[in-house]
């Protein structure tokens, strides 16, 4: 018996692992479909039922051209027939006049690569869905469903959390985007807060991209340290880890960007990565670095945080530096990694609206 059986269910007994390691013969999935794997190692679907005093079989397609959800919604629709008495082999299903989600996710795409940065961007969300959500690329978009979409993440959630995270936030934007379009209805199978969270385990927090990241929960304690530290390598460390900013927008930061009554940080478009301006709102705590920084500041100093001498800012090793010397495996950088993690899972805020704060351009303005 494969050891993946789930036992005492009648249906959906096989696992994935079940259907790509299991050997040679017949394995039931339950109520009449069975995973046919043949000496040679193909595999395909078969349903088996009884009418009128028959036994006939149906043919589903091989795996994993067909997957695994959509052969138990083949079946599952037999079984529709089956409860009216009739033959399933006469049964035809009027085809979905919606896009299949490859043809949609594909156009959408190119609707969306004008605006952004680089064209790079779009070969990797090609890439991402063509390999992980091969199992819904050619079902109708409007047939989407929860198991679709775990069956396309169960095999990397684990093993590859920072893909499958991408993933899954790509399927859900090309089922928003259908549904903008009139394609489905009802809700977004894809989201991850309030509903696959609770199907799946909780992703590890690695580093995202090569930029090795701090788990957020490890921030509150990690700034207390901080906290303690006089130097003004630390102040702006501190700074830039409360604004999610980049290490070199909160090195360059001048006081001419700083409008204190506003409480609101605006980086002009030539410091930004984007090329755009970035408004950052400042909180509390930013506000006072800012005070403690600016008893510091010398008379014509543009610069909040600068280096040696007064002359010029910090140097940008500075608080790369620091973490070094505590023997920290993480970089600075990495505390945006930190920021967008906790915002997705600990916050009810719009992905739109966590992107505009890393200042990350998004499709959907």
């Amino acid at each position: 018996m494969l050891a993946g059986l789930r036992m005492g269910r009648e249906i959906d007994r096989l696992t994935l692992a079940d259907v790509r390691d299991a050997p040679p013969g017949r394995h039931a999935d339950g109520a009449g479909l069975y995973l046919c794997v043949a000496p040679g190692g193909g595999r395909s679907w078969l349903f088996v039922y009884r009418y009128q005093g028959r036994r006939p079989e149906i043919g589903f397609g091989p795996w994993p051209a067909v997957s695994m959800t959509e052969a138990r919604a083949k079946a599952a629709t037999a079984r529709q027939a089956l409860a009216r008495n009739e033959d399933p082999r006469a049964v035809r299903i009027a085809p979905s006049a919606a896009p299949t989600f490859g043809a949609f996710a594909t156009e959408l795409i190119e609707r969306l690569t004008p605006g952004w940065r680089s064209t790079k961007h779009a070969g990797q969300w090609t890439a991402t869905l063509l390999t992980y959500a091969a199992p819904i690329w050619r079902l109708p978009i409007d047939q989407v469903a929860t198991a679709h979409v775990l069956e396309c993440l169960a095999p990397i959630w684990t093993t590859k959390p920072e893909t499958a995270n991408r993933v899954r936030g790509r399927i859900e934007r090309v089922l928003s985007a259908a549904r903008a379009a009139g394609h489905r209805t009802g809700d977004n199978p894809a989201v991850w807060r309030g509903h696959l969270s609770e199907l799946m385990p909780e992703r590890r927090q690695l580093s995202r991209g090569h930029f090795a990241a701090m788990p957020y929960a490890d921030v509150p304690a990690f700034m207390r340290v901080l906290e303690r530290l006089p130097a003004m390598a630390g102040l702006c460390l501190r700074f830039a880890i409360l604004t999610a900013a980049r290490s070199g927008e909160a090195l360059g930061a001048e006081w001419s960007e700083i409008d204190r009554e506003a409480a609101v940080w605006t980086v002009p478009a030539a410091r930004m990565k984007e090329g755009r301006v970035h408004r950052v709102p400042l909180s509390g705590a930013a506000c006072a670095i800012l005070d403690h920084v600016a008893v510091l500041r010398v008379p014509d100093m543009p610069y909040v945080f600068p280096g040696e001498g007064y002359r010029r800012p910090l140097s940008n090793m500075a608080m790369d530096m620091l973490l070094r010397r505590r023997k920290l495996d993480i970089t600075v950088h990495g505390f945006r990694s930190s920021f967008r993690d906790w915002a997705g899972d600990e916050t009810t805020f719009a992905r739109e609206i966590v992107e505009a704060a890393l200042s990350h351009i998004v499709g959907d303005k």
